[in-house]
């Protein structure tokens, strides 16, 4: 349930919502950014990735001083070089080089829904599944993370009064949040703080996540 009407229903659940049966709200599945490319990875293993490096991205990606794509670009590489939090492991990927999984489209947008099979993916101690967010930037750059303890299911989502199949979901549920801001929206939308509450949401538009 949502506390935080701030926050779009649905956007953030608890683990124990993910059992075959229950019938939940789905978010906005739709990707809220532009459609980009990755770039061969030719080309951006030898982009100047960095801050201090921005003059010369300017004149790669041709941004004007000033300008929304400058900062854009500025903000995007800020958040690379952003110490990673307690127990976090970030990288940022301009290279299409690795398997990921997200919610199959967008069908089940912004209505009730039915879970069907839960199936856990990944999660073995040796490779912990890893979030991939699209990060705005003029070429393709996802945001890439692993956090302490997360879950990671395949979930089969269903029309809930005809029952058919409508979508394949992929839901990750941070089970560790102890490190988390206690302003998350996660937490406003839940309604409790860091440590005391796991946290899910889905894996789709912008988001993805690589797992074993």
């Amino acid at each position: 349930m949502n506390v935080n009407k701030g926050v779009e229903p649905g956007k953030y659940f608890r683990h124990s919502t993910l059992r075959s049966g229950n019938v939940i709200r789905m978010p906005d599945l739709r990707s809220k950014t532009p459609e980009r490319s990755f770039l061969p990875r030719s080309i951006s293993s030898g982009l100047p990735f960095s801050t201090s490096k921005i003059a010369e991205l300017k004149q790669i990606f041709h941004a004007m001083d000033d300008s929304t794509m400058e900062e854009i670009m500025v903000r995007t590489l800020g958040l690379c070089e952003k110490a990673p939090t307690q127990g976090e492991t970030k990288r940022f990927i301009l290279g299409h080089n690795i398997k990921l999984h997200a919610t199959k489209s967008d069908e089940g947008s912004k209505r009730d829904i039915l879970i069907g099979r839960v199936k856990r993916i990944g999660g073995s101690k040796s490779s912990a599944p890893v979030a991939d967010h699209d990060s705005l930037f003029p070429c393709m750059v996802y945001n890439c993370h692993a956090v302490p303890k997360p879950h990671v299911h395949e979930v089969g989502i269903l029309d809930p009064v005809c029952k058919s199949k409508i979508n394949n979901g992929v839901a990750v549920c941070h089970m560790d949040t102890s490190a988390g801001n206690p302003n998350h929206e996660a937490f406003l939308a839940l309604g409790s703080g860091p440590g005391r509450i796991e946290a899910c949401h889905w894996i789709y538009g912008d988001y993805a996540v690589w797992a074993n």
